[in-house]
């Protein structure tokens, strides 16, 4: 299984809500409706704050898909690109989608002038973090939050 890597559309939004659900079942989180909608209004406005690639495999079927922002910092004079979401359906895992999307924000992060792309996962999200090492480098950094 090949997947095409394109930004997500409006006629995504019936094949997207699913993975979204799948991915928040992964990481046993919820989220209010408000906020999926939000989100969702987000990711298809051109001029909005999110944006996402969605992954398509050979019959045009949304398996994945990634979100990513733009924001500045205080260390860089260029902002850096945070990929927030990142999400393959589970039958469609180890075909390459996941590394494709990454590597989507990756390009979209360079045509920006994004000084970094960074991301978070699980400590024990060994499936993720296996391919995050490949392609990423692992920081010394722990997350707090209130």
């Amino acid at each position: 299984m090949s997947a095409a890597i394109r930004p997500l559309a409006e006629s995504d939004r019936e094949a997207w809500l699913p993975l979204w659900q799948g991915y928040l079942t992964f990481y046993e989180a919820s989220v209010p409706e408000e906020a999926t909608a939000e989100t969702w209004r987000r990711l298809i406005d051109p001029q909005g704050p999110i944006h996402g690639f969605g992954a398509v495999d050979d019959g045009g079927r949304l398996i994945g898909f990634v979100h990513y922002l733009f924001h500045p910092v205080t260390w860089s004079a260029s902002d850096r690109c945070y990929l927030e979401d990142l999400f393959v359906s589970p039958e469609a895992r180890g075909s390459g989608a996941g590394r494709a999307l990454i590597e989507a924000v990756y390009e979209a992060a360079d045509a920006a002038g994004a000084s970094q792309v960074y991301w978070l996962t699980a400590e024990d999200n060994a499936t993720a973090r296996r391919l995050y090492d490949r392609i990423g480098r692992l920081t010394p950094f722990i997350k707090y939050r209130r």
